[in-house]
């Protein structure tokens, strides 16, 4: 009994991807919690830092540590379209569109994912570009499909043109064999809300445990006035906006008038 007892539950741990109790936890936070978009906002980068405390029951022989951290932006349903040349012109011929996917994604690491765990502990733990789930919509199904597919493949290139997402094997630091950080860069595109941080720690190729934390990206001033109008009186807004369009079509041809 004690021998099905304890299968079924290392089954269902693996099933569920739920971490076993351990020696190790986390200690994270970042050097900001609350970033502010104002009219000459052209980006900014955060720090996340934090340490691997112990205890009595970390095995002696604990190797050394590697990290993965993966910050995701709010989730946006955005459309990739591709274009080819038709009578000299270039047009919209196909489309897929992705739905909750992040509007901001960055994975960075300390050393090569390849190194830190094998290809089914990625694809599981989605660790890297490659492997985070990014559903589209296939005609009537919906799905993820492999990394090499033309629609994925240019929707991550594009959006890492644009800085939205990037992946780093080398941006995280260990200062000491337990205490670390690493920048997040924000690029001035980036999207209101909030953006969810989730740090792995793996040894020998193990996942040991992990932490979460996360900060918010807001408008102030005007911005966040306009903002707010547009989301919660949008009748309000659009009648305003259409009025002040009108007002400064005739002031325009009221100065340009000719007599």
């Amino acid at each position: 009994m004690r021998f099905c007892a304890a299968l079924a539950a290392t089954i269902l741990t693996l099933l569920t991807g739920v971490v076993p109790a351990c020696a190790e936890r986390l200690i994270v936070s970042v050097s900001n919690h609350r970033v502010t978009v104002t009219p000459n906002y052209s980006g900014e980068e955060l720090v996340l830092f934090g340490s691997v405390e112990k205890d009595d029951k970390t095995p002696a022989n604990r190797g050394n540590y590697d990290l993965v951290v993966t910050i995701s932006g709010p989730r946006a349903e955005l459309v990739t379209r591709r274009k080819e040349r038709r009578f000299g012109i270039w047009i919209n011929t196909d489309s897929r569109e992705f739905l909750q996917v992040p509007s901001y994604l960055a994975v960075f690491a300390n050393r090569p994912i390849d190194a830190i765990a094998a290809p089914e502990v990625q694809r599981r733990q989605q660790l890297g570009l490659t492997n985070v789930l990014l559903t589209q919509r296939i005609g009537t199904d919906y799905a993820d499909v492999v990394a090499t597919d033309p629609f994925r493949s240019a929707f991550v290139r594009l959006r890492t043109e644009h800085g939205l997402y990037r992946e780093a094997t080398s941006a995280v630091t260990f200062l000491t064999p337990t205490l670390f950080r690493t920048g997040i860069p924000l690029p001035a595109e980036v999207t209101i809300g909030t953006y969810e941080i989730e740090i792995k720690l793996f040894s020998d190729g193990a996942l040991i445990t992990k932490a979460d934390t996360a900060f918010d990206i807001v408008k102030v001033g005007f911005e966040q006035f306009i903002a707010n109008a547009a989301r919660n009186h949008g009748l309000v807004y659009g009648l305003l906006t259409a009025l002040m369009a009108l007002m400064t079509g005739w002031m325009a041809s009221v100065v340009f008038r000719r007599d």
